[in-house]
Parts: C-alpha cells; structure tokens; sequence
C-alpha cells in the first residue's frame, strides 16, 4: 500500500510544479484509485501486482468510500455556505451577495445604471399581465436584471401552439399553467428574485389591491378588454403602464403615464375595436421571434424606468416591422377629454 500512496504523491508533486489545477490533479488520484482497484478485481490471487498494493481491495474499497463521504460532506458544506451568503435581501439589510456583484456586473459597470440603480432594481416590484408571448421575453429580462419581486398573473395553461413563440415554457410544461411554468423557469434563472405567481384572470374586482402592491404594470395581453381594464386599474393606482402588442410581423409599445404628464392606453385607443376587426393571433398569426423583440424592449422600459437611465416611452409610440426591418416613432399626447386620465371637468 506505501507505494500506492507514495506514486500518489509523486502525481500530486509534478502537478503542484506544473501548476496543474487542483481538480486535475484529484482526477489523477482518483484514476490511480481505480486503477488499484481493478488489480485488485482481475488479477487473480497472489499476484505480484495484488501484494505490493496490499494484497486485498477491501481498504481500498473503504478509502474509496471514505473519499466519497468526504466529497459529499463538502459539496453540502458548500452549498449550506451559498444560501446563508445568497439569503433574501430582506434578511440581509439588502446588501448584495459576492454572487449578485459577480451576477449583475455587466450592469453595474454602466454609467448610467451603476451601484445606486442596480439597487433599485433590486427593490423594484413589477407586474407582468400575462405570460404568453410578450410576458415570456419580458419576464426572462427582468428576472436576469435582477429586479426583486416580480409577479406574473395569467389563467391559460401551457399548449403545445404555445411554444412557437413563448420561449419560457418548455415542451414538458404542456398542460401546466403558464404561472407555474414561468416561475419556475425564472428561478432556474435566477434564484434572488422573488416570483409571485397569479393563476386567475385579471378582472376589475382584484385589480386595484393587486395593481397596489406594484411600481410599474407590464400589459402584455392579447385582447383589447384586458388592456383597457389594465389601463383603467394603472391609472387610479398611478403607475406607469409598459404595454405591447403584436399582430403577424409587426409590434408596437409604449409607456402609459399620466402621472407624469404622458398619456394613457385610451388616450390613444378610446374604443374597443368590434369584433374582427382586430384578429388575434391564433386567427392572424404572429411571426416567432417578434414577440422576443418587442417583449425584450418593454422589459428595457422598466429597466430605464426603474433606474431613471435613458429616456423611457412616454408620449412615443414605437412601431416595429419585422418583415421590413423597420422601425418609426409617432409621437402621441394626452387628450383632456380621454374618459380614463381626463379631468372630471374636461369629460
């Protein structure tokens, strides 16, 4: 067994002085380990082999199995280590971790998002209305941002058409609800964000509690009575509303804020088009990746309104067209007469 051990030493010596990473050089033990061991396994009794490494597997076996109780010791030690470093910020006076500096660094090197807006992001709270297309990108963004608590509401399941363009979903979520399957695709992406996941339709009774507990409203549903109700709920709360939409190969955005001084959804879109006029996109068809285009800037309005960087939506309404390549801005203002953001003495 001496020699065993001491052509182990002599592997860990070279590899030291050939500054050979430890996990190499724990490798080339391992390998002498079962090298041994297959003497020991093969060779028959009494052969030369057999005797100079001890003559019998079975302390080997046990060094084995006591290297493995020893890895796994510190594989869990490790890991104990990581989640008290990586605790919820709440815990923690929302300091950030070694792994979220190391995480969001491409960010904080930004003049314009930096230290002070990196933190911002960290307590921001958004709502994301629907996990479908837009919400996919959207939520996929602003979880790898960092921002803190995201809540995501929806009542469809996951559908085998769904995954065309609705790039959190897997094929293994079918039939799961699009909450569900988003959050956990976003803590597998992202474990420091704190996933709210609503599994109901959005409806007028919920809304001004739900709306409350948020900074900003990401719309990114397909129908015209949701966005109007989204609208109505943002403005009595007085958050800015990021809302999108999709049809074949072109999107539009903008930031709802009448708060300050930008206009609302209905500012623009007073009515409720009459049915077929406005086709969805099960009836229309949606280009696949125009919804990751169209969802990654409504997540890059948060962002911008969330750390003050840039110049966000408001009053502007980008138009893109994938087909084309092409992109144009129209600029929109607030109607004093808009039944939703208007004064009571305008309307």
């Amino acid at each position: 067994m001496l020699l065993v051990f001491i052509l182990g030493g002599v592997l860990w010596g070279v590899g030291a002085l050939l500054g050979t990473p430890r996990q190499v050089r724990w490798t080339m033990i391992g390998l002498l380990w079962v090298g041994v061991m297959l003497m020991h396994v093969l060779l028959p009794a009494g052969n030369a082999l057999r005797l100079m490494t001890g003559g019998s597997a079975a302390p080997w076996a046990l060094l084995g199995g006591l290297a493995v109780l020893v890895i796994a010791y510190r594989a869990i030690l490790r890991r104990a280590r990581m989640n008290a470093r990586d605790a919820p910020a709440a815990a923690r006076g929302g300091a950030f971790s070694d792994v979220e500096l190391e995480r969001y660094a491409r960010h904080i090197v930004l003049r314009e998002v930096g230290g002070p807006g990196q933190k911002a992001l960290k307590q921001a709270r958004v709502l994301v209305v629907g996990a479908g297309g837009l919400g996919a990108p959207v939520l996929t963004y602003l979880a790898a941002a960092g921002v803190g608590t995201i809540g995501v509401i929806d009542d469809d399941i996951v559908e085998l058409s769904n995954l065309q363009r609705q790039v959190i979903h897997r094929d293994r979520d079918i039939g799961m609800p699009k909450v569900h399957s988003a959050a956990a695709a976003i803590k597998a992406l992202n474990p420091h964000v704190d996933m709210r996941p609503y599994q109901r339709r959005l409806t007028g009774d919920i809304a001004a509690d739900l709306f409350a507990d948020y900074d900003i409203v990401i719309d990114g549903t397909d129908n015209f009575e949701t966005r109007h109700l989204v609208n109505v709920a943002a403005v009595a709360a007085g958050t800015a509303l990021i809302s999108g939409a999709l049809t074949q190969w072109e999107g539009q955005l903008s930031v709802f804020d009448p708060a300050n001084g930008a206009p609302c959804y209905a500012c623009v879109f007073p009515n409720i088009p009459a049915k077929g006029l406005a086709p969805s996109c099960a009836e229309a068809g949606v280009m696949g990746a125009l919804p990751g285009v169209i969802g990654a800037m409504m997540a890059g309005e948060a962002i911008k309104l969330i750390t003050g960087a840039g110049e966000p939506l408001r009053g502007t309404l980008l138009i893109y067209d994938a087909l084309y390549s092409d992109a144009r801005r129209i600029q929109i203002k607030r109607r004093p007469d808009c039944e939703v953001c208007g004064t009571k003495e305008d309307i």
